[in-house]
Formats: structure tokens, sequence, C-alpha cells
């Protein structure tokens, strides 16, 4: 059967060119004026091992309704999506015709009857395809092979210097994702497509290729090149905090909430932003970069070139420095004797150590002024604590709230909620794959055909 692939286009077109007053915009200036064309984008990766994807199909408009009906709702037949969506039984017949040779929906058996011949029901199949995410972080990569309902069908995790190896990470991405896809234990035709989250702002105008003001080492490498070339399937890219934020929307706490916050503390600090339902990504895609907001301008100098940012003080690196110039003044701390890492760090706050506990309570002091700023700038009902940071649970909220409550003063801020991540440590890669599913169910007609690949 045809396949009828997702056109991995990032289809917001460049603004007119701003001034490189910084290095920051400069990088974004150089997206502008040298980035892909969002129709070679398209081109290529609208092909799966090299051959040419046929045109798709043209359905009726309400044809994207009308699947994301038939998914949340898992059974349902033909009359009810009628009378859900107000359109004739005609038009669904169609819709249904279309998307029934995909594999995506069977029927399923018969209904009950309100009153003439029973309906046939519509099940949608949450295993004919599926979709692989990647979680590259700055210390890490990790992949998460997931059916079309957000259910983790395998995963692989590695440690890797990603920051200072490219070529390394490029090929462990490769490698993770291949042994997902064999544990999966299907052809490569029948993966919707991959989405990566990457530990760098995402240039909407270049998004293969990384920040290279914060991942010098990356300058001039694709992320998504040798991902297209092995698996001939679309690739996404985008923020690994954007994407977490996005898994939390489709699967986790941020289920129903129009307005939330993710935050990811780890290696370095990002926020993504659900605003009306949907990420926010400014108008190149470099919105939510948190951890480069100001909290002490005199402060450290910052790998962007900047001072006192919050990644400074609430970064991993930050934290264990901070815990080894304290550590003399708590000599029968753990902390004080031996190699001090951030794992040990949080194991020692856990296990309620003094040290750890006070180098907690002034990073949940840092990191609320920016999360009070946050609120009073965009008033979110939810924010969610993510990264390594967060399995501390209550031993960081509790101050972290406090330092909040200090910093709001208005009565519908101060009642936003803060919580960590539900969804660990496989947040962001769950996430890089939602985006290829988000995409999907925004273009229905470039779900691959399901059959091609069994």
């Amino acid at each position: 059967m045809p396949l009828l692939c997702l056109i991995a286009e990032q289809s917001i077109p460049p603004p007119p060119p701003v001034p490189a007053y910084t290095r920051w915009r400069a990088w974004g200036q150089a997206g502008r004026d040298g980035g892909l064309d969002p129709t070679t984008m398209a081109r290529t990766s609208s092909t799966r091992a090299g051959r040419p994807t046929p045109a798709p199909l043209t359905p009726s408009p309400s044809l994207p309704g009308v699947l994301r009906l038939i998914w949340q709702e898992r059974q349902i037949s033909r009359a009810d999506i009628a009378r859900r969506t107000g359109l004739s039984r005609s038009t669904v017949s169609e819709i249904v015709s279309v998307l029934l040779p995909t594999g995506l929906l069977a029927e399923v058996g018969v209904g009950v009857s309100s009153g003439g011949r029973r309906p046939i029901v519509l099940q949608f199949q949450d295993d004919a395809l599926g979709v692989l995410g990647i979680d590259m972080g700055a210390g890490h990569i990790s992949a998460a092979l997931t059916n079309l309902r957000g259910v983790v069908v395998a995963w692989e995790h590695r440690s890797h210097p990603v920051r200072s190896d490219p070529a390394g990470a490029v090929a462990l991405m490769t490698e993770l994702a291949a042994r997902c896809v064999r544990q999966w234990g299907h052809k490569a035709e029948r993966l919707l497509g991959i989405g990566v989250a990457v530990p760098s702002p995402v240039d909407l105008a270049r998004p293969d290729e990384l920040c290279d003001v914060i991942l010098p080492a990356w300058r001039g490498v694709s992320v998504g090149a040798a991902l297209r070339k092995r698996f001939g399937v679309p690739v996404l890219i985008d923020n690994d905090a954007n994407l977490a934020a996005l898994a939390e929307r489709w699967w986790g706490l941020g289920q129903g909430v129009d307005d939330a916050a993710y935050i990811k503390v780890a290696t370095g600090v990002g926020s993504g932003h659900i605003i009306g339902g949907r990420i926010h990504r400014g108008a190149r895609g470099l919105a939510g970069e948190i951890g480069h907001l100001a909290i002490d301008p005199r402060g450290a100098a910052c790998v962007c070139g900047l001072r006192g940012c919050l990644t400074t003080l609430v970064g991993a690196q930050a934290l264990v420095a901070r815990a080894q110039a304290l550590s003399p003044a708590y000599p029968t701390s753990p902390l004080s004797r031996g190699d001090l890492t951030i794992g040990a760090l949080e194991d020692a706050a856990l296990a309620g150590d003094a040290l750890a506990l006070r180098v907690v309570d002034e990073a949940a002091d840092h990191l609320g002024i920016a999360i009070a700023n946050l609120l009073n700038l965009l008033n979110p009902a939810l924010v969610i604590i993510g990264g390594g940071l967060a399995r501390l649970g209550e031993t960081l909220l509790a101050p972290l709230r406090r330092a909040v409550d200090r910093r709001t003063l208005i009565t519908s801020v101060r009642s936003a909620t803060i919580v960590t991540s539900s969804l660990g440590a496989r947040a962001v890669a769950i996430g890089a794959a939602t985006l290829m599913l988000e995409r999907a169910f925004d273009e229905p007609t470039r779900f691959p055909t399901a059959a091609a690949g069994r």
C-alpha cells in the first residue's frame, strides 16, 4: 500500500531581519539569513527509505476533528460521530472511508441500536504505528518508542558527553533508536516518525542545528540527518523543556489545563509554556529560555555570555559548587567527604542532611524569583518542575512555594499550583514522540499506511 507521510515542515514564515545586537540575536539572525528552506525540509522529509511519497489524499476539511474524536473516544459509531460533530452522515461515511485503509481504524462489531439498524462500532488502533522520541540531554541520550496512545513499548538510555562530542551523540541516537525498533518487533516503515528533544533553543528557520552560543561544538552539525537517512521517516526537532510540557499536557498532570509551564532543572534550566492548549514558541522558536533570566546582574558568568543567569545559581554544576563552598561549615556532612556529584547532593537532601538542605533551600529561593516573575507575567494555572532536581519532591517544593508566595501579591497568581512532574525521567522523550503525534493529528492524511510495514 502507498505511504502517506507526515511532512516535517516548520511552517512559521521568517519575519524581517533584525540587528544582531548580541550573540543570541546573531545566532537567530543566522537562521533567518541562512536557514533551511521549509520547502526543502518538506522534500527531504517526505520520503521513506529513499522512495518518493505519493501525493496525499484530499479529504474533507473535517477529517482532523473526526479523527481526534475517534482517538479520544477509542470506540464510537458513525452515527455518534455525526451527532457529536454536527456533520451529515454521508460526510462522516466519506471521512471514515478515507481513514479505514490507513489501518488507524477498525470496525469491531455492532453497537446498541437507538431505533433502526444496529450501528457498526469503529475503534482507534493504538498499536497501528509506532513513534520514536529521543531525549538528547547535556550528558545523556534516551530513546522511547511509543504507540499512538503514548504508551512506552521500548526504552533505551545511555550517559554521553553530548555537549563536547556531537559525532558520538548522533551515532548513539541512531543506535538507541534502532534498538528500540528491534525491541518493538516491527519494520521502520511502521514508524510515524521521530521527534528529537535538544538542550538548546531551536530556531524554526533551521531546526536541524543547535545554538552554537550554548553548544559551540555542535556548530554545523545536523541533528536529524542521520536519523532520516537510517530510518527514512520524518524527523521533527524542538527544545527539551517544550516537549516535556507537551508530554504533561497530553499524558500527565497538564491534561485539561490550557495554560501551564514546565520548568526543567538539570545541567541547565529551561521552560516550556502551554498557552491556550498549545506550545508557545515565540516568533522564532526561542521562547522559554528561563535559565538565562538575570537573577543577579553582578553574578557569575554564564555559558551564554551573560552574567547572573538562573542557570548559574540552580544548574547542576552551580549546586555542586555551592555545596563544596559550604562544606567546611558542615564537617559531619557526607558531602564533605569524597567526590561530590549532583546525584549525591540530591540523595543527601532526601536523607535530611543539613548541608544539602541548605543548598536546596537557596536554590528554591533563586528558582522562586524566576517562577514568581513567570506567574506575574503569564499567569499559568499550573507550574510543573521536572529534571533531576524534581525527584526531591516536597523537599524542594515546600521552600519553593514559600519563595513564590513572598514575591507574588495577587491572590489569583499566588493560587497557581506548583508540582513535580508525573512522568519523571521519561517526560522529555515521551514529549518528543508526542510532537510527531500532534503534528500528524493536525494533518491526518500524513499518517503512513500501517499495513505497509507489517
